[in-house]
């Protein structure tokens, strides 16, 4: 449940998947984005969580591929979130760069672009039996998601 210290590729991948539309979404930010007035606890837990998240992604060789079994229906149910997390940005990029299409439901699943990566990541770190990873992903997806609802909140 500790882990084994070592490369994790597994974790170096999804961090790409998770960055890469981060970043291409920094020039395209939608219209009145506005998050200066975020709460400050949510924002403290939503750093320390990424921070967290980051160094355990990469530093568990847990999250590698061994060999297949049925407990590797957790990374493949881990994969599908992080899959349907590109989804969500393709359809943010493709649309207008709205608030409301950044924030707009995917197949039911409320505030995607922030839910989506924090149940992927959780299932990543139940399928490694990581502790240190699901620690960190709920202190993230307490911030994060919790920061994602305010938003939300504000523009409806």
């Amino acid at each position: 449940m500790l882990g084994h210290i070592g490369f994790s590729y597994i974790g170096l991948v999804y961090l790409l998947m998770l960055f890469i539309p981060n970043i291409i979404w920094i020039k395209h930010q939608p219209e009145n984005y506005d998050y200066s007035n975020e709460n400050k606890i949510l924002l403290i837990f939503e750093r320390v969580g990424q921070v967290a998240v980051t160094c355990c992604a990469l530093i568990f060789s847990d999250f590698n591929i061994t060999t297949f079994s049925l407990w590797s229906l957790w990374l493949i149910l881990s994969f599908i979130l992080m899959v349907l997390y590109e989804a969500y940005w393709v359809r943010y990029f493709t649309g207008e760069p709205t608030l409301k299409n950044f924030y707009r439901s995917l197949y039911g699943i409320p505030v995607p672009g922030a839910t989506l990566p924090i149940m992927a990541f959780l299932l990543l770190g139940v399928y490694g039996k990581v502790i240190w990873m699901i620690v960190s992903i709920i202190i993230l997806g307490i911030g994060h998601i919790g920061i994602h609802f305010q938003h939300l909140k504000q523009i409806e």
